[in-house]
């Protein structure tokens, strides 16, 4: 068998390698997929099952106090039993952002502590929280209930108080389980890139369908409601609502106007973390609108939905969505609509009042004042602000 030793490849008219050889063996390819260090491919197509792990999509606006969905597309934060509610945000990162913004990240999902005056409470909670769909962990090719078959979470995290976090990783069908992990003492004001390697388990459960399947959490605060000093980390156990995460350090909790955020977040099938897989805005977007879809919001007069009159108080309405959307949505309007028509002057939506929905589309009745266009009569909705709409939801 011929041999031959080389370092590197490089064509003649080059000024770089094309292929370099690392000394165990691997080679990595200019231009491609594959490392020198570990001879994996690092960024195959849609290997992130988290959506929205930039955090650039930010439908609902880029600020909230809400208990829930309010800010940043796909993630809730989510809290409880706090003196001030604290504010989540969408937050523009800057080049003195060191490590995410030289990885391409330009937006985190942000807390903002409030004031809470009377400390860490047992029920009081503040943490980020993505729930993934089952079918999408199902068919993942990720062997779940093989301990020798993996995920790797990998994320940036910054808080402003130098302390330790957990997170957790959540099983949903089945009898639920618990996966807890740490970030480790940050420093504080410093970006810190985490990565955790999850082995599957036996006792794993994901039904094939559209239903929670995974829950992914990072948590700035939990009370003693939720943590045990005796829980185990970076081991799968059953999910119990008191053996959450071991016992939560408070110091962030306690800072009035503390903050914490994330970005880059990403679950893969596999042992090692690849590099971020940064899609587009549109393709990115159109991810999110499976799960919410606001139309008509962030401009004034812009038209919504156009449909007839069925009686002077009633608009009704057919409504064609941009995308398949997980389930069957329910509608909510959001400011101010107004219906029109060609004959008569503009009236206030006042209610939705009916609606049938299918995850493609629905027809939609409104209120509104009394309307001299009659019966049978074309109108159309439009926005009366920037800050009016209809939000179409089918959230886990």
């Amino acid at each position: 068998m011929s041999q031959i030793n080389v370092d590197a490849i490089r064509h003649t008219s080059a000024s770089s390698d094309a292929i370099t050889l690392a000394s165990n063996g691997k080679c990595a390819v200019t231009g491609s997929t594959i490392t020198a260090d570990t001879g994996k491919f690092t960024n195959l197509p849609n290997r992130n099952l988290i959506i929205n792990g930039a955090m650039n999509v930010a439908q609902r606006g880029t600020s909230s106090t809400t208990n829930g969905y309010g800010s940043v597309d796909r993630w809730k934060c989510l809290h409880a039993n706090t003196d001030e509610a604290p504010t989540s945000a969408q937050h523009a990162l800057t080049s003195s952002d060191t490590g995410p913004w030289a990885a391409g990240f330009r937006n985190s999902f942000h807390i903002t502590n409030g004031n809470q005056t009377s400390g860490l409470g047992d029920p009081d909670y503040i943490l980020f929280r993505q729930v993934i769909e089952a079918q999408n962990i199902a068919n993942s090719g990720w062997n779940y209930t093989s301990a020798s078959s993996y995920l790797t979470l990998s994320f940036w995290v910054k808080s402003s108080v130098a302390q330790n976090f957990y997170g957790t990783i959540r099983s949903k069908d089945g009898t639920s389980q618990n996966y807890p992990f740490e970030t480790g003492s940050l420093t504080a004001d410093t970006w810190t890139k985490i990565t955790k390697t999850i082995p599957g388990n036996a006792n794993l459960t994901f039904d094939n369908n559209s239903n929670e399947g995974m829950e992914v959490e990072v948590n700035a605060a939990f009370g003693g409601d939720y943590t045990d000093a005796g829980v185990s980390l970076n081991t799968w156990a059953a999910y119990a609502s008191a053996t959450i995460n071991p016992v939560n350090t408070a110091t962030w909790y306690t800072t009035n106007d503390s903050t914490f955020e994330i970005t880059g977040v990403q679950l893969e099938v596999g042992d090692y973390a690849t590099d971020f897989e940064h899609r587009s805005y549109g393709d990115e977007f159109l991810k999110c609108q499976r799960y919410f879809t606001r139309i008509g919001y962030g401009r004034q007069y812009t038209y919504v939905v156009s449909g007839i009159m069925a009686s002077s108080t009633q608009p009704r309405c057919h409504i064609q969505l941009p995308t398949t959307m997980r389930a069957s949505p329910t509608i909510t309007e959001v400011g101010d609509l107004q219906v029109d028509s060609e004959t008569a002057a503009s009236q206030d939506v006042t209610a939705v009042v009916s609606s049938e929905t299918t995850p493609d589309g629905a027809r939609v009745q409104f209120t509104c004042d009394s309307h001299s266009a009659g019966a049978g009569q074309s109108i159309q909705v439009y926005t009366n602000d920037a800050t009016s709409g209809l939000d179409f939801s089918a959230e886990l």
